[in-house]
């Protein structure tokens, strides 16, 4: 993560020492923002989406006036990533084998990892969910994964610190987010800029209303990166009918306000935001606000996020949102079909302990590992935070 004390350059050279390879599950920060410090010695593998998904974000962040946090050196760093595809087996040294396998999360491109080291078997699952419109996690395993037995998972476990809320399914928020613009006619949404689902989610409701779908240049060329590799299996994914926003040319301004829009918007564009609303119907004008609650409120509050939500009259906004993370009962179902011989290791959570609360056999229980410790002759170090 970027936000602790391990984020700097002579931290992750440590703790790369005697490393051949990273590999990446996806493109969010908590996962990558530290590549730059990793040593050139060291490969960096992540997919083929997610590798231009990042190029873009890392372009745009490299041209901020000042105090740029990525640089040219970054870039080229970035530029050297290796990638892999489905299935494709990668080679590690001289004994490790490392195997991709996609997965669905609020992101495009995220993987999860089958690694063979000699005799044994550790399935890393990535960050995943099984109510996205790809989901297909399961069969993927029973596919491909438990033909021989797991040794080890690594899973993640971000939703068990909320083992009760409840987690909609993108296609749920896709009919909601229809069924506003019916009765809305300009429609601003705050959400993910890399995240393919949430974004296929109001494009096809906006499509399906008529709306025009509007954007920022950066935003714009994101989409098309996803329409580019993932428009041709599916239309769904296909961002066709896009358009970047330009703030007072007249012309399109006519044309949306006549036929109406949906549009994807960020804090940077409070100014412009606000002009808007002096020139459209108050009781045609909505805020979607679909990203996490928490920040909207107490320690992960987010200063940029709440001043878009206040622009809005109580009446005018809604959350509309959902996680993308595994619900308790898919991690369950996750550890119970793979029935790892050795251990479970919790990850990506500050609630690992509550994985004793999952609906799973009495046996994997045992096998859940919090603390450093040695089971069948492999010895688990197990560092900070789970």
């Amino acid at each position: 993560s970027s936000d602790d004390s391990m984020a700097n350059k002579t931290s992750i050279e440590k703790v790369t020492e005697n490393c051949n390879a990273i590999f990446y599950t996806h493109y969010h920060g908590d996962h990558v923002d530290l590549f730059k410090y990793v040593p050139d010695t060291v490969e960096q593998y992540i997919g083929c989406v997610a590798k231009e998904v990042m190029q873009c974000k890392c372009n745009w962040l490299s041209k901020i006036k000042n105090n740029p946090p990525i640089t040219t050196n970054d870039l080229d760093k970035l530029a050297s990533f290796k990638t892999f595809k489905i299935l494709q087996k990668v080679p590690i040294g001289n004994d490790i084998i490392v195997i991709p396998f996609m997965v669905n999360h609020s992101a495009g491109d995220a993987y999860m990892f089958l690694i063979e080291a000699g005799e044994k078997r550790v399935l890393h699952t990535g960050d995943f969910r099984e109510h996205g419109y790809t989901s297909k996690i399961i069969e993927t395993i029973e596919k491909y994964v438990i033909k021989q037995p797991i040794d080890v998972l690594i899973t993640e476990g971000t939703m068990l610190s909320r083992m009760k809320e409840e987690v909609p399914s993108e296609r749920n928020l896709m009919i909601k987010a229809e069924a506003l613009m019916s009765e809305k006619k300009y429609v601003f949404v705050l959400c993910s800029s890399t995240d393919i689902d949430r974004l296929a989610t109001f494009y096809n409701a906006s499509i399906n209303r008529k709306r025009s779908f509007l954007c920022d240049k950066y935003q714009k060329e994101v989409l098309d990166i996803f329409s580019k590799n993932n428009g041709q299996r599916s239309h769904f994914f296909n961002f066709k009918n896009v358009y970047p926003y330009i703030h007072g040319y007249a012309e399109q301004f006519n044309t949306i306000k006549n036929k109406g829009f949906c549009m994807l918007v960020r804090h940077k564009h409070i100014q412009q935001i606000n002009e808007l609303l002096l020139e459209l119907p108050e009781k045609d004008v909505y805020f979607i606000y679909s990203m996490w609650h928490g920040y909207l409120k107490g320690e992960n509050e987010k200063q940029e996020y709440l001043d878009l939500w206040n622009l809005f009259d109580y009446e005018h906004k809604e959350k509309l949102h959902t996680s993308g993370h595994a619900s308790p009962s898919t991690l369950a179902k996750v550890c119970n079909l793979i029935n790892p011989t050795t251990a479970i290791i919790p990850i990506h959570s500050e609630f690992s302990e509550n994985f004793t609360k999952l609906d799973i056999k009495e046996e994997l229980k045992e096998r859940i590992v919090l603390d450093s410790c040695i089971r069948n002759n492999i010895q688990f170090i197990i560092n900070g935070k789970h």
